[in-house]
């Protein structure tokens, strides 16, 4: 008998004892790809022996230091790294323990940023339908899907949700990419207008939204959009890069992509590629400068920021992706795994739309595909695909309530960005079998 708290309790998961490049070995010796990078996490696969030396050599000299008394070199070796290759504005670093942390740190630096800076009434974070931000009462409160939210609504903050950028559902006949997501984007301005400009703190938005639409990248034109609106009535940028970051996207920070540069900038799963539990929260400095000269005191923390440790081994990563060039064979074999899974799946009669940048791709299942009818959520197509793809040694990660946090069914893929074409072709194969295993069950 486990005595383990599982994810659920029907659960009765293969222990992993051992990770191979982008396969992870169960107790039995089956091996299975890792196709979704456990959740868009593990960038350099599972067995890179450079970031484990760094961390055993950190471990050797010390583990942990309390950032109430001290800092460490890894902890400062990897916030100048960052602030190195950091989009223009950004000029420190906040370093925590996960995604919910650093989501958590950019809301109420947000908020604090607005009380040093003589405008107390701006309290107010927009969102957007269907993103998600993390599972603490804050994050989750600013994240937009209805089933994650639900059980907790008594206990969340009240936020704003306006439409995400999702052009297969939301683009109008004969309406351009462009106009679309001007369109959208200028539904932030009238959220901000009802509310009141001097009341709304931030926005926060993930560049290519994950677990709850599946890889969808927004259209040209919206970042851009956002941050002229942004500007225009003083509310600061929040752009939530835990799961698109780091390389993810073929870019090592997403928003590039878009042009834009955020207030405030989260970072996570790819940053410490699974090696060690690390996050961050990165500020402008306009942001940092309005602590200094005000109380001097960020009113948060928790004990485990800046944990040496995790900071060697973020440093590490960080390190391995641009010195080995690999954010840019992210964006390689990212194009190669799309166009194969457009080959094999582009005329699937039950795949309604195939999507995303670099390494960070999402297939959309329909009922059918000319009319976009998603399937009944009592199906759980997507529960029964990945236990389909998982008993072939595939790791994927599908999730339900594309649509509306109930409707909808989608499949992400996130694999490590060491990546070959042969296991270009193995995960290929094997969902192709999943889906057709999952679609006759």
């Amino acid at each position: 008998m486990s005595h383990i708290f599982p994810r659920h309790t029907a659960m009765r998961p293969p222990r992993a004892v051992a990770g191979d490049g982008c396969y992870i070995i169960d107790e039995t010796g089956k091996r299975y790809l890792d196709a979704s990078g456990g959740a868009a996490v593990s960038c350099l696969g599972h067995s890179d022996r450079e970031v484990t030396e760094a961390v055993k050599a950190q471990l050797d000299a010390i583990a942990f230091a309390h950032t109430g008394f001290f800092t460490s070199e890894p902890a400062e070796k990897l916030a100048d790294l960052l602030i190195a290759h950091a989009p223009a504005g950004l000029e420190r670093v906040y370093l925590v323990s996960g995604g919910s942390e650093a989501t958590e740190a950019a809301i109420k630096l947000a908020r604090q940023f607005h009380i040093e800076n003589g405008e107390p009434s701006r309290a107010r974070i927009i969102a957007r339908r269907q993103s998600y931000h993390g599972n603490t009462l804050g994050a989750l409160s600013a994240g937009g899907n209805m089933w994650r939210r639900e059980p907790f609504a008594p206990l969340l903050v009240d936020m704003s949700h306006i439409s995400p950028c999702y052009a297969y559902r939301g683009q109008q006949e004969g309406e351009s990419e462009e106009a679309y997501g001007l369109r959208v984007a200028d539904e932030l301005e009238a959220e901000i207008l009802a509310r009141g400009p001097e009341t709304v703190a931030a926005f926060i938005a993930e560049p290519v939204v994950g677990a709850t639409l599946g890889a969808v990248p927004a259209v040209p034109g919206y970042f851009r959009r956002i941050r002229e609106i942004c500007d225009r009535y003083g509310v600061l940028l929040i752009l939530d890069e835990v799961m698109c970051g780091m390389g993810r996207t073929g870019h090592l920070f997403a928003c590039d992509a878009d042009g834009v540069a955020p207030d405030i900038l989260c970072i996570a799963k790819g940053l410490g590629a699974g090696y060690q539990p690390i996050g961050a929260m990165l500020a402008s400095g306009r942001i940092y400068r309005a602590i200094e000269e005000g109380s001097g005191f960020f009113q948060h923390g928790h004990t485990y920021i800046g944990h040496p440790a995790a900071a060697a081994a973020g440093h590490a990563v960080v390190s391995a992706l641009v010195d080995r060039g690999l954010v840019a064979r992210s964006a390689e074999m990212g194009e190669r795994l799309m166009d194969a899974l457009v080959d094999r799946f582009g005329q699937h009669p039950h795949v309604g739309d195939i999507r995303g940048r670099g390494l960070f791709l999402g297939l959309e299942l329909v009922e059918d595909r000319e009319s976009k009818t998603p399937f009944a959520p009592e199906r759980r197509l997507n529960a029964v695909l990945k236990k389909a793809a998982f008993a072939r040694g595939l790791v994927c990660y599908p999730m339900g309530g594309t649509l509306d946090g109930r409707q909808g069914d989608h499949v992400l893929l996130a694999p490590p960005f060491i990546l070959e074409d042969a296991q270009i072709g193995e995960i290929v194969d094997k969902l192709s079998g999943a889906l057709d295993d999952a679609l006759a069950a």
